[in-house]
Parts: C-alpha cells; structure tokens; sequence
C-alpha cells in the first residue's frame, strides 16, 4: 500500500490550530463524507493484542444530547456539536472474546486458527487466567484514551473541532445510554463540530512548557 506523507509543517499546523472547543456552530453539522472518515479513524485506532476492547457511540439525536448535558456538568458543548462520541470501554473479557478477534484474524489474514493457537495462548495467559485479569477495565480504559487521541488528531487534520470530555458523570451516561448488561460502561466523551464565531478560546495562545522542559533525550 502507497502511502504519501503529510509534510511536517502541516501536522503542525493542525496540531496548533486545534484547541478544546468551549462553542460549537449548532447550525454547522459535519458533512457526511467527513463523518465517514473520522469513524473510519475510530476503527483504524490502535489496540494492545489488537483486541480492540472498546465501543463508541455517535449521538446525534438532539433530545439525548439535551439528556446527556445533564449529566455532563451543564457543558453546552454536548448539545451544540454536531456529533457527541462517547468512549466505552469493556468491563470484562474471555476466552469467547479471544476467540472471535482470531476468527476475524484468521479470515482477513487468510490464516488458520491452528497456526493462532499459541497467540491465544499467550493472550489468555496475560488477560483472561492471568494477572491481569483482575485489572482489565483499567487496561480497557487506557486503550480506550488512544483511540480519544487518534480521533482528536484526526479531525483537526480534516478541519473538525473537538473538545475532550471527562466532566461527566460515568454512571448518569451509562443509565442514559442503556449500558446496563451491555458489557461496556463510559469512559470519556468528546463533541465534535465546528467552533462558533465568538469563541475566544479559538485565538487564546496554547500554554503549554518549553520544549526542553518536557522532553528529554538520552
């Protein structure tokens, strides 16, 4: 697969033109084909093991995005997006789950499952009987941040705001959401849309510490 890269100076210039959106253009939805490639993006997301231990839900429909700004500390942003994602990540895993990720392995990649044993082996050593297993939601949660990463980066490419979300109440959008024996629960939310003319966060400078101050090389 060919694959011609971006020049430096244009990922840093999306890099600087994002910022976390306080107002959103309610009258502006995301054109559809620029939808279809940031939930492509989503899917592209990398995962450990490639599991993929996550879901996302798109909200669009106004009556739950006014529903879930009551859970989300009042923002306005949920409500004047266009489109509010909200980040799920799995509560548990089995062997089951294991399993179905190496038949989708073994029929993309022409594989057989005999030659994926050892690798479900090593997969269920780790995160289904071993210790980790005690600790999988965290693990979910932080693959879960990924993918919010992934998105943020690949919507201010394609000219997209967004505003990462954690000031929400997790349980109030699982409650709203009908997550309740889904197996999956709210991690993080992020609305995404076009700014709104009079946000003056949009020109405020970005703060952040110098360069030399936060990477080191060795």
């Amino acid at each position: 697969m060919s694959f011609e890269a971006l020049p430096p100076a244009r990922l840093l210039e999306a890099q600087r033109w994002r910022y976390a959106t306080k107002k959103f253009d309610p009258a502006r939805p995301i054109p559809p084909e620029l939808w279809a490639a940031l939930e492509e993006t989503l899917v592209l997301t990398p995962s450990s093991y490639g599991l993929q231990p996550w879901k996302f839900l798109v909200i669009t429909d106004p009556a739950l995005k006014t529903r879930l700004r009551s859970a989300s500390w009042n923002q306005a942003q949920v409500e004047d997006c266009s489109h509010h994602v909200v980040f799920l990540a799995r509560e548990a895993l089995s062997e089951t789950d294991l399993d179905r990720f190496l038949a989708r392995t073994a029929e993309l990649r022409g594989q057989s499952l005999e030659s994926l044993a050892g690798y479900k082996g090593y997969m269920m050593g780790d995160l289904v009987t071993g210790g980790r297993s005690a600790e999988i939601r965290e693990w979910a949660v932080r693959q879960v941040y990924i993918a919010l990463g992934n998105f943020m980066t690949s919507a201010a490419l394609l000219g997209v705001d967004t505003c990462p979300m954690e000031g929400l109440n997790p349980v109030k959008y699982d409650e709203i959401l009908g997550l309740k024996g889904s197996g999956y629960r709210t991690v993080v939310a992020c609305p995404a849309g076009f700014r709104a003319a009079g946000d003056k966060y949009a020109a405020a400078p970005k703060v952040r510490f110098p360069l030399e101050e936060i990477i080191e090389r060795r």
